[in-house]
């Protein structure tokens, strides 16, 4: 039989498998996973380290930062449209984009090809929104020289000398 506990020992050690108080086995937790020492300390752990590497932001952000698209709000938009592209694959609105990647950006029946050059999150101004992006987009092909038909302002309907004249082009093709 073991006598009292001397100065020092712990009371709650037992020969005993099963503790008599709780009836839980030794070693086990019966706080419910949260000791004194855990619960003082829950609300000041430290906040994760960002992961090393090159700073990225959202899609959406970076194309309304840089001004390519008018508000956060069309950028998801486009994105969600299948306009927004980072190095050739389908891009959502939370998309990463850093330094480096490529982005096309279909607006307004153009294809707009930028390259980032650097990721801001903020929108800034004009001039130092277009030194965050290199700017790919190949030139528009030169237009061919057409005849266009004009007629002044005010001149009224065609006469049919006119009208002619006009149907002859449109079955050129012009």
């Amino acid at each position: 039989m073991p006598g009292p506990p001397t100065e020092g020992e712990d009371d709650n050690v037992h020969d005993d498998p099963a503790d008599t108080r709780t009836g839980a086995r030794p070693g086990t937790d019966t706080s419910g996973g949260r000791g004194p020492a855990d619960h003082e300390t829950a609300s000041a752990k430290p906040a994760k380290p960002l992961p090393p590497g090159p700073p990225t932001t959202r899609i959406d952000r970076w194309l309304w930062a840089v001004r390519l698209i008018k508000t956060r709000a069309d950028a998801a938009q486009a994105c969600r449209g299948g306009h927004v592209r980072v190095n050739d694959r389908p891009a959502k609105a939370a998309t990463p984009v850093s330094v480096g990647d490529e982005v096309r950006v279909r607006l307004h029946g153009t294809t707009r090809i930028v390259e980032v050059s650097h990721v801001i999150e903020k929108r800034v101004g004009a001039p130092i929104a277009v030194r965050c992006y290199v700017d790919r987009t190949p030139a528009p092909p030169p237009e061919a020289s057409v005849p266009v038909a004009r007629r002044d302002r005010g001149a009224g309907r065609p006469t049919k000398r006119e009208r002619r004249q006009l149907d002859r082009l449109r079955a050129k093709g012009w």
